[in-house]
């Protein structure tokens, strides 16, 4: 049973038919290919606006080349000290931007609230040489620990970060469990709360390797061609990364894809809460479970082959706090995991 990440599942079926539709034949390269421009479409149709779309294979590549097209090398990016741009991408963000700084921010369950926003910006004082100068602020949706941000939480932190010009990126590695669990429009929680810039993540969902960078206001958008190209992602086959966003986004079926993977994680989460035998670290909102685990609880896992990783508990509330042996285990459940499976799990974990 492997429970350690929605990247561990293969592409969906319509995604793979996506793309061997696409392979038959010769098309434009870099972009300019049919399928590309079917996808800019429907990115605007989806976000009910016109968009700058960028395609690219990773999302550590999306979320770099967003932060380092509105950052300068001077500048800083604030976000929580857990986001993947701060700890889990190698450096990558500094990279890109050139060597902006990364700011990061406690937050029980990775949230980001705009007091703490506010108190650190009181802190970088506006036009001071000798310090970085704030100018993004990101956010993880879901966030790292599963949560996920409203859109009145999103609007409260772009009004926090306004007065001193800050723009708003929001990391969307699982933004579409994220817009299946509130099931709203994905602009209610994108621009129209305040986001300039999404990382908009497919492969987590259900795609091969395709990623995209939104940009809602195309202004914003010039030094992207050129940044993308120097970081090696405009691809001469780009044909092949449209294809898969069209493959997820037709019909809805990214979203059915969400839906399956949340109804999952809550099949869990409700089947350990109705054994009362463990503890939720964090509410299950979208489609992770973090469990805290027993060494009696991590013994019966492992004895029964179970995979999942052992995560951080930097952003446990106070009451919360690990006691000696207990450790927090990450499960997250795909567009492929089986009922089936979770039940199997469900009653490993109700036997301890």
């Amino acid at each position: 049973m492997n429970f350690v990440s929605d990247n561990l599942a293969g592409a969906s079926a319509p995604v793979m038919q996506a793309m061997a539709a696409a392979n038959d034949g010769f098309a434009a390269g870099y972009g300019n290919d049919a399928w590309t421009k079917r996808v800019e479409a429907l990115f605007a149709e989806l976000f009910e606006r016109e968009v700058a779309v960028f395609l690219v294979t990773t999302g550590t590549a999306a979320n770099s080349l967003a932060l380092a097209s509105l950052v300068q090398p001077w500048g800083a990016v604030l976000c929580h000290h857990e986001a993947h741009v701060a700890a889990d991408e190698c450096g990558a963000p500094e990279f890109f931007t050139g060597g902006a700084k990364i700011v990061g921010l406690p937050g029980d369950g990775c949230k980001l609230a705009p007091e703490v926003v506010t108190d650190q910006l009181a802190r970088m004082r506006a036009g001071a040489v000798h310090q970085v100068q704030p100018q993004l602020l990101s956010i993880t949706q879901a966030t790292e620990c599963g949560l996920v941000y409203k859109a009145e939480e999103i609007a409260a932190l772009k009004q926090a970060i306004a007065p001193r010009g800050l723009k708003l990126h929001m990391d969307g590695a699982r933004f579409a469990n994220a817009v299946a669990a509130l099931g709203c429009a994905p602009a209610e929680i994108t621009w129209r709360a305040g986001v300039d810039v999404l990382s908009f993540g497919g492969t987590k969902t259900g795609a091969f390797a395709a990623e995209a960078v939104i940009v809602f206001d195309p202004a914003d958008a010039g030094e992207m061609p050129w940044r993308r190209k120097r970081a090696g992602h405009t691809l001469s086959k780009g044909r092949l990364i449209g294809a898969q966003f069209e493959g997820l986004l037709a019909g809805g079926h990214w979203l059915d894809l969400a839906h399956h993977a949340n109804a999952m994680a809550k099949r869990l989460a409700s089947a350990v809460e109705a054994a009362g035998k463990l503890r939720l670290a964090w509410a299950c909102e979208a489609n992770e479970v973090f469990l805290v685990l027993p060494l009696q609880a991590q013994a019966a896992l492992a004895a029964q082959g179970v995979h999942y990783i052992a995560w951080s508990d930097a952003a446990l509330p106070e009451h919360g706090r690990l006691q000696q042996g207990e450790v927090v285990g990450r499960f997250v459940c795909s567009f492929a995991t089986q009922a089936v499976e979770v039940d199997r799990l469900a009653a490993v974990l109700a036997t301890v």
